[in-house]
C-alpha cells in the first residue's frame, strides 16, 4: 500500500508578485501585468524585447546578505519560495529531523545569469579574473543545494533537468521518495531565471518566442489564432509535500492530496512534439492509471499551452484522444498566458494553481483567448476564471527533448 502524500505549504516568486498568495490572486484576476519591455538588460536589436520579469526582487529580504551574495538569481527564487512554502507548512528548524526534510527542484538551465557574466569577464579581462564562485553558483543541482543548506535538510537532496518538464518531473520524484519512506516531507516544484541576452536571442533564433513587443500584455495569447510564441518567464513554484500520516500528527493544514504521476518521451524530434501528441497522450493516461482514475473523475487540465503555432493544437488532440467526449465537458486554461513560460519553474507554479483552484473551487482563466484557432476546441476557460465545484486538477507540462511530465491532484477527503 503506497503512502499517501498531501501538499501542506505553497511558496511562489513570480512576475505576478513575490508570494504565492499576490501570485494567485493575479491569475484569478487574468492579470498580465507582470509581461514588458525588458529590463534586466537593454533588448535594442533583439528580435523579442518583452518578457514577464520578476520586478523589484530584493533577496536580502528573504535572507542574509551574505547568503544571497553567492547565490544565482535562481537560486534565490528558490530560496524565497521555500522560505514561504515551509513557514506555510509550519515547518522550521528544529521541529523536524533534519535526516528525514530533502529537497528535489526542477531547473531547466540553472545559473545563466553566471554564465553570462562570467564569460564576459573572461573575454575583458582574461582567464585569471574568472570570479571564483562562478562554479558554485552556476551548477544546476546548487538549488535544492541552497535550499536545503537554509533549511539544514539532509534528506534526498537533487536536480531534476527535463527541460520545460522539470518542475513536475522533480514532484513526481519527489513524491516517489516519500511513498518509499526516504523521507517525510521534501520540498519540491521548480526554479527558474533565464531572462538573459544569451538566452533570449537563443529562443529567437529558432523562432519560439513572441515578437509583439508593441503589446506586451497582450503577447501570450494560448490557443488564440493570432498567437505567435510564448513569452519568457522566471521565477519559482515550490510545494512541501509530505506523508499524510508526518502531517495529521503535526496538526498540520492540508491543501489538497497527490493522486498521480506520469511521465514519457516522444522520441520524435529535438524540440517539436509529436505531430499527434503521442507521448503527452501516453503521459496522461499513465497518471490516470496511477491515480486510479478514470478520464471522467478530472474536472480541470491546467495545460501546458505555450502559445507556440505548433503546441497548442497538438495538447488540444492530445486531451480530446485520452479523454474522449469527455475532452468538452472539461475545463482547460493555460495560465501561462499570464506568468509567461517558467520553463524549468512551469511545472512547479502550475501545480500550486491546480491546488488553489482544488482548495478554492476556481478554474483560472485563460487571458488573451480573443480569437480561438479553430483546431483548438475545448472549453479554455476564456479571459475569465470560473467558480465552480473541483474533484481533481491535472497539470500537462512538455518539453524540448520530447519529454512529456503529467501530475494529477485531488481534494483531500
Amino acid at each position: 500500500m503506497k503512502k499517501r502524500v498531501v501538499v501542506t505549504g505553497l511558496g511562489a516568486i513570480s512576475a505576478l508578485g513575490h508570494s504565492a498568495e499576490k501570485t494567485w490572486q493575479a491569475v484569478k484576476a487574468g492579470e498580465c501585468g507582470g509581461v514588458g519591455r525588458i529590463t534586466s538588460f537593454d533588448p535594442e536589436g533583439f528580435s523579442t524585447q518583452i518578457a514577464a520579469e520578476v520586478k523589484d526582487f530584493d533577496a536580502k529580504n528573504f535572507m542574509d546578505a551574505k547568503e544571497a551574495r553567492k547565490m544565482d538569481r535562481f537560486s534565490q527564487f528558490a530560496v524565497a519560495a521555500a522560505i514561504e512554502a515551509m513557514a506555510d507548512a509550519g515547518l522550521k528548524p528544529g521541529d523536524f529531523a533534519p535526516e528525514r526534510g530533502g529537497c528535489v527542484l526542477g531547473v531547466g538551465i540553472g545559473g545563466f545569469w553566471t554564465i553570462e557574466e562570467s564569460l564576459r569577464t573572461m573575454v575583458e579581462k582574461g582567464p585569471q579574473r574568472v570570479p571564483p564562485m562562478t562554479i558554485p553558483k552556476l551548477i544546476a543541482n546548487i538549488g535544492p543545494g541552497n535550499v536545503s543548506l537554509h533549511f539544514d535538510l539532509r534528506g534526498p537532496c537533487y536536480t531534476v533537468t527535463t527541460a520545460c518538464s522539470s518542475g513536475t518531473d522533480a514532484l513526481g520524484s519527489a513524491v516517489g521518495m516519500i511513498q518509499n519512506g526516504a523521507a517525510d516531507f521534501i520540498v519540491s516544484g521548480g526554479v527558474e531565471a533565464t531572462i538573459t541576452p544569451f538566452c533570449i536571442a537563443s529562443f529567437n533564433v529558432i523562432q519560439a518566442m513572441s515578437t509583439r513587443n508593441e503589446e506586451p500584455q497582450k503577447a501570450s495569447r494560448p490557443f488564440d489564432k493570432d498567437r505567435d510564441g510564448f513569452v519568457m518567464g522566471e521565477g519559482a513554484g515550490i510545494l512541501v509535500l509530505e506523508s499524510l500520516d508526518h502531517a495529521l500528527a503535526r496538526g498540520a493544514k492540508i491543501y489538497a492530496e497527490y493522486a498521480g504521476y506520469g511521465l514519457s518521451c516522444d522520441a520524435h524530434h529535438l524540440t517539436a512534439p509529436h505531430p499527434e501528441g503521442r507521448g503527452a497522450v501516453s503521459a496522461m493516461k499513465m497518471a490516470l492509471a496511477d491515480a486510479g482514475m478514470k478520464p471522467e473523475d478530472i474536472d480541470y487540465i491546467n495545460a501546458h499551452g505555450t502559445s507556440t503555432p505548433i503546441n497548442d493544437p497538438t495538447e488540444t488532440a492530445a486531451i480530446k484522444e485520452v479523454f474522449g467526449e469527455h475532452a468538452y465537458k472539461l475545463k482547460v486554461s493555460s495560465t501561462k498566458s499570464m506568468t509567461g513560460h517558467m520553463l524549468g519553474a512551469a511545472g512547479g507554479i502550475e501545480a500550486l494553481f491546480c491546488v488553489k483552484a482544488l482548495q478554492e473551487d476556481f478554474y483560472p482563466p485563460t487571458a488573451n483567448l480573443d480569437s480561438p484557432d479553430p483546431l483548438c476546441d475545448l472549453d479554455y476557460v476564456a479571459k475569465k476564471g470560473v467558480n465552480a465545484t473541483l474533484r481533481a486538477a491535472m497539470s500537462n507540462t512538455f518539453g524540448f527533448g520530447g519529454q512529456n511530465g503529467i501530475v494529477i491532484f485531488k481534494k483531500y477527503a
